[in-house]
């Protein structure tokens, strides 16, 4: 599955807001085997990593330099940026960056879920996104963590149109449990792109909800044996799943992602 074009509604990108941006590019580069562009002044220092030859992620320093930083944001395809906002907004969603040009890329905007998870909408000019899924060093996967379940599964389905298809209860909306989990599939698609878990009390009280990558890798064991060598920290080591073998880290600045290898001949 490496060609992707991301359905309206489907993540169409990732990028990483980096207290170090320079040691950034170097460990997932080392890591993943990705190249980063030089920043771009135009655009805030902004940088693109590529896979393969194909843009795969974003590199920024902070926007606010008091503000958050070492996080890693998704953001949505929008037809619309400006309208996908206004819709948002109008469900309950907190907007933290209104639509807003950016060169002839495209129209970006970043907001909170009613739940309280950063996402972004990307509504793509000459910058398509990422366009290769599956492969090593490409995205696998994308979910919310949502401490409150229900609110973001209301949410995205009124606002994106999203149909869910409910695991792990037996698809009992008013069960809510640690193994409560949606598979998501945007309007008209057949195929699933991401997920929602309900994570309520999974990381401590008052964590906020938050949306996760996870990069595809040939060996995860190996992959987390790299980031240990580079610096970075294990937070969950590998472990196997009906979706493939799951884990997490931080880079040593103390962004989390996750990595994730497919299921044996998917």
């Amino acid at each position: 599955m490496p060609d992707y074009i991301a359905a309206t509604g489907a993540p169409v990108w990732f990028d990483l807001m980096s207290s170090d941006p320079a040691r950034a590019a170097t460990f997932y580069g080392d890591l993943f085997g990705w190249e980063a562009t030089e920043p771009a002044a135009e655009f805030g220092g902004y940088q693109n990593f590529s896979a393969n030859g194909r843009l795969v992620a974003g590199l920024a320093p902070p926007m606010d330099p008091t503000g958050p930083a070492d996080v890693w944001s998704v953001y949505f395809k929008a037809d619309d940026a400006a309208a996908a906002v206004e819709t948002a907004a109008a469900a309950g969603a907190t907007v933290i960056v209104p639509a807003m040009p950016v060169g002839d890329l495209g129209v970006m905007a970043v907001l909170a879920d009613p739940a309280g998870a950063a996402y972004g909408f990307w509504q793509p000019g000459t910058h398509a996104g990422f366009t290769e899924r599956g492969t090593h060093g490409t995205p696998y996967w994308f979910d919310e963590m949502s401490m409150d379940y229900p609110a973001s599964t209301a949410f995205y389905q009124q606002t994106l149109g999203w149909r869910l298809n409910e695991v792990g209860t037996g698809g009992d909306p008013d069960s809510v449990g640690p193994d409560h989990y949606s598979e998501v599939f945007p309007a008209g698609s057949e195929e699933s792109v991401a997920g929602i878990m309900a994570a309520a009390g999974m990381f401590g009280d008052g964590h906020p909800s938050f949306w996760q990558v996870y990069i595809t890798v040939d060996d995860v064991a190996a992959t987390l044996a790299k980031v240990t060598e580079l610096g970075g920290e294990v937070l969950m080591p590998g472990e196997e799943t009906p979706w493939g073998t799951l884990a997490s880290f931080k880079d040593p600045m103390g962004a989390a992602i996750c990595l994730g290898k497919p299921p044996a001949g998917m």
